[in-house]
């Protein structure tokens, strides 16, 4: 398969190319210039062999110009050695759960993948950088993905102070070819000097530049495909209701993972658009004016993105904002409600949700349909958050094994300059 810009339809590139650039030439970000056509009957045959056989078929329509079935076969089987369960909350709400991962958050699936493609398709053996700016999941989830990967060298930005200390923690003590950079502002502020530096045409001929945020194509196709396992696991449940999913949204890799998903065949009744108060998009959906802002902290930290890269994507699938409002509906979440529905949540059932997930939790309620939600992370991760009634009650999974090597990290500002002046130093 061929990829395009979201601005340009007609420039055709590889699946090398888009993987490697991170962002398209004209500043768009990569899209599959087809969205391929998965019949009902073919996922549900691979999905005897687990999400891993699943996931291989999903892929192959993406990969298989560039790569034979054993090496999608290798990718696949390395990247996805853990479960995803969907599990009951109530009688109405379900939690498809995607953090049994080695990083403990969503994002383990798409930046597993990614490295382990980005290394396959890496035959020369270049050196390339890569660049991932973190609201605090990312970070960890991509720098595990890629930790002693040969000629690969990642390069995190997170807003200094912004991030839990669990979260930090599992950056900043891996070491080797994983660097971390304490950035003096917001989420915001990471992403921009992310952006700049891939439109920085002297620095890119210096350096071989790439991303690992969701805006990279390599890292988003593969979240389209625990939308298929979860709808799998939902219809041999209840195989006569058409579920709708809540995603808690931030930068809106997820959501539009999700839409490529539908656009591919998963059958669903729609999407709801779990936010904080940061609804840039919500409140476009609401009004038909995009205003992109400064973003505000929240306990949701994840989602603390004021001008979200992935809304360039959901407008190329969705259309216009009516086409949108069809698929998508929107909920914002008060840091009061979340906090408020943890603990209500423990209280009446003993599940424990972290925060993002509780925003989709949320959400789903306030719809009153039913479906499921995307649990995206462990309450682990945010012990300094989750209620104090509830906090005791969160233990560290078996199978996780928190660094305990010292933390390393350099502080600099959110001036380009600085940031430019490290790259062409490291």
């Amino acid at each position: 398969m061929k990829f395009v810009s979201s601005r340009d339809r007609q420039r055709l590139f590889s699946l090398k190319e888009a993987v490697f650039m991170g962002l398209a030439p004209d500043g768009g970000l990569f899209m599959p210039a087809e969205y391929p056509e998965i019949q009902r009957s073919n996922i549900t045959d691979s999905s005897s062999a687990g999400f891993a056989g699943l996931a291989f078929q999903l892929a192959k329509p993406f990969l298989k110009e560039d790569l034979d079935d054993d090496t999608i076969s290798r990718i696949i089987t390395a990247s996805f050695d853990f479960e995803i369960p969907l599990r009951a909350i109530n009688d109405n709400i379900f939690a498809l759960e995607l953090f049994h991962g080695p990083t403990l958050a969503f994002k383990d699936i798409g930046a597993r993948f990614m490295a382990r493609l980005m290394a396959e398709l890496n035959s020369d053996n270049k050196d390339i950088t890569i660049l991932v700016a973190t609201s605090g999941d990312t970070g960890g989830a991509v720098a595990s993905a890629f930790h002693g990967i040969e000629n690969i060298k990642v390069t995190v930005l997170y807003p200094e102070g912004k991030v839990s200390e669990f979260q930090r923690k599992q950056f900043t003590t891996l070491g080797d070819n994983v660097s971390c950079l304490a950035v003096e502002g917001n989420f915001d502020d990471c992403q921009r000097l992310v952006k700049e530096a891939f439109n920085d045409k002297e620095l890119r001929k210096k350096i071989k530049l790439s991303s690992a945020n969701s805006i990279n194509i390599g890292r988003w196709l593969p979240q389209s495909f625990y939308y298929f396992w979860g709808i799998i696991k939902w219809y041999r449940e209840f195989s006569g209701i058409s579920p709708v999913i809540a995603v808690p949204s931030g930068n809106y890799g997820n959501l539009t993972a999700g839409m490529l998903a539908y656009y591919s065949g998963v059958p669903v009744s729609g999407f709801i658009a779990a936010s904080n108060i940061n609804n840039t998009v919500p409140e476009y959906l609401e009004t038909g004016v995009y205003s992109p802002r400064k973003s505000t902290p929240t306990v949701a930290n994840a989602m603390d993105v004021g001008d979200p890269s992935n809304f360039e994507r959901m407008k190329y699938m969705g259309g216009s904002r009516d086409q949108l409002k069809s698929l998508i509906s929107a909920y914002t979440l008060t840091d009061q409600e979340i906090t408020g529905c943890i603990s209500a949540i423990f209280e009446k059932t003993g599940y424990i949700l972290d925060p993002h997930s509780a925003t989709g939790y949320l959400a789903l309620k306030k719809s009153g349909k039913k479906g499921f939600f995307i649990a995206t992370a462990h309450p682990v991760k945010f012990l300094d958050v989750i209620p104090e009634n509830v906090r005791k009650h969160v233990e560290l999974p078996s199978h996780f094994r928190e660094s305990k090597k010292k933390s390393m990290s350099i502080s600099i500002s959110a001036d380009y300059a600085d940031f430019r002046q490290y790259l062409e130093g490291n």
